[in-house]
């Protein structure tokens, strides 16, 4: 799993094991569901679904304020501000018993919360985990998903990156820009660029779009991943090139630019992650139907 610190430098974590004895307990969990935005049918839209943990039944307007706050942050980068129309952002309003999560402030700290998020995962303060199976079995109550993004009750900075859905502090401004970069793997199926904890790469061509073990040179010869897109600038600084160090490995493969949003939190997307974040959005969403004012 992913962890993000506070300067932005984004690393991977052992995952915890799973817990067989899950919140969930196999069984479906149901709650409220509120719509933040509904721009269209589920079927035309990018369905983003948020699930809440240790807001009690009296928080949620405070529940309401942390994910349209998170939502704000996921919009200020492309192609989310350029799309953020063709979003349905749904809030499943799940109920806590005790107010905040485990280990917040400082570890040994226990509350009673629907979903069990804590801090201290893995022995890494700012990593905030939580039990995924009753995450999916709540945001199951939405009428479609596409992603979700679990956030806890708490203003310490933290969050993780699961395979299948994110979480992030609700009361953290900083954390928001975690959706960011998770977005980027679950809509675009783009790899991360940053280059730990591995050495050298010695493996096949990657599948994902924005990693190559092809120099600038050979993708130019052989007319390979970005190529076309070499010498030209880019939304994240600088021009798209073969910058060595990508997917977990320092040496033996490259990213198109020097530091995107899949390397860094708080960046913009390059130009090569923009144009497949756009694509496959594009092949979601239609921009046929009329928007809300």
């Amino acid at each position: 799993m992913e962890a993000f610190s506070p300067d932005g430098a984004i690393s991977q974590m052992p995952a915890p094991k799973t817990n067989a004895q899950s919140l969930a307990g196999g069984r479906a969990l149901t709650a409220t569901v509120t719509a933040l935005q509904q721009t269209g049918s589920t079927s035309t839209r990018f369905d983003l679904v948020f699930v809440g943990d240790g807001y009690t039944a009296s928080q949620m307007a405070l529940y309401h304020q942390h994910v349209a706050e998170k939502w704000a942050t996921l919009t200020t980068i492309a192609p989310y501000s350029t799309y953020k129309n063709y979003f349905n952002v749904w809030m499943v309003d799940v109920v806590s018993a005790q107010s905040g999560v485990d280990n917040d402030p400082t570890v040994g700290v226990s509350r009673n919360t629907a979903l069990g998020a804590y801090f201290w995962c893995s022995n890494t303060e700012r990593l905030l985990c939580i039990d995924t199976n009753a995450v999916a079995s709540y945001a199951a109550n939405a009428p479609a998903v596409d992603m979700v993004v679990a956030v806890a009750n708490s203003t310490k900075y933290g969050g993780a990156g699961y395979s299948t859905v994110a979480t992030a502090s609700g009361g953290n401004v900083q954390s928001g820009l975690i959706v960011q970069h998770e977005l980027g793997h679950s809509i675009g199926g783009l790899a991360d660029e940053y280059d730990t904890p591995y050495g050298a790469y010695t493996g096949a061509e990657p599948t994902e779009p924005n990693v190559t073990r092809y120099t600038a040179a050979q993708m130019t010869s052989g007319k390979r991943k970005w190529y076309a897109s070499l010498g030209q600038a880019t939304p994240d600084g600088g021009v798209i090139g073969a910058f060595e160090g990508a997917k977990y490995y320092k040496t033996g493969l490259y990213r198109p630019s020097s530091n995107s949003i899949m390397r860094t939190l708080g960046q913009q997307f390059n130009s090569v992650g923009l144009a497949v974040m756009t694509q496959k959005l594009l092949a979601k969403i239609s921009l046929t139907t009329v928007l809300p004012q």
